[in-house]
């Protein structure tokens, strides 16, 4: 595996679990689906002015790759923050990582992806016991939706890293997201005007939520292969519990911690490389 793209990974792990705390810090001032709808259209504009993507150039192809992510995408963020509204990060995460383990259970297909399942569903299982931490059933079902989103979400990015060149594709697809939000957050986004006090932790949320994130996955999706990349994306959930006690004091019983450990494995497991057969 090179060792480039591993790190580019890691970084955008960091950078979204990091952004998902400080916006759950704006929840109360904005609302969730305003703090997603400020976040998306900074990240828009910022991606606009970077590449001033040719538009006129792009195929029907490209068209429909980049309005599909930009659909998946804002499903996959307002469920999750819907989900971070009422449950702890690392759960949320946790939960919501069963997507993108299913979209690797029917890519590879083995018999052994059976026990994996097992572990990923013995997982959720788990995180749906309230014990050590209070988790709502609504929150837990929030989280798994956005799941389902982001199994769509990683084939979508994927298509738009080969259809479209650079990195063009991520200021439309934001701005298709923005719109699809907006109807749910403008009234609380205005907020901010009143607030100014607000922009800084609105912007750094857009950074290392959209910006930097994004960008790293739509670059290394085009040199990893899904499955590879989804290996990476375990340590998603670890992150998102490491972010949210240092940022939110959310501390997790030990169920969850269980929980997030049997969906991480599961997905290094469902995802690895099977070992080449020997030549002679």
């Amino acid at each position: 595996m090179n060792a480039t793209p591993t790190l580019l990974v890691l970084l955008s792990v960091c950078c979204a679990q990091a952004g998902g705390a400080v916006a759950r810090t704006l929840f109360d001032d904005l609302g969730p689906p305003g703090v997603l709808l400020l976040r998306l259209s900074i990240a828009a504009v910022v991606f606009a002015v970077a590449t001033r993507p040719r538009l006129r150039s792009w195929s029907a192809e490209a068209w429909r790759s980049v309005a599909l992510l930009g659909v998946f995408s804002a499903g996959l963020n307002l469920l999750t923050y819907l989900a971070l509204n009422v449950a702890p990060q690392g759960v949320v995460i946790t939960a919501s990582f069963v997507g993108p383990l299913m979209l690797s259970l029917v890519q590879t297909r083995r018999p052994a992806d059976l026990l994996w399942a097992l572990l990923a569903g013995t997982g959720v299982v788990l995180l749906g016991l309230r014990t050590g931490v209070e988790i709502p059933l609504s929150g837990l079902l929030l989280a798994l939706a956005a799941g389902a989103c982001g199994a769509g979400y990683i084939v979508s990015s994927a298509r738009v890293g080969s259809a479209v060149p650079g990195l063009g594709g991520l200021a439309v697809s934001f701005a298709v997201g923005a719109l699809l939000v907006l109807p749910f957050g403008w009234g609380d986004a205005g907020a901010v005007v009143a607030r100014p006090s607000l922009v800084p932790a609105v912007l750094a949320v857009a950074v290392l939520s959209s910006v930097v994130p994004y960008a790293l996955e739509l670059i290394t999706l085009r040199r990893l292969s899904t499955r590879v990349f989804g290996v990476l994306m375990s340590l998603q959930p670890a992150a998102a519990a490491i972010a949210g006690l240092l940022v939110l004091d959310q501390h997790l019983g030990p169920a969850a911690i269980a929980a997030l450990v049997l969906v991480s494995a599961a997905s290094v497991g469902v995802t690895r490389r099977r070992p080449e057969p020997a030549t002679t």
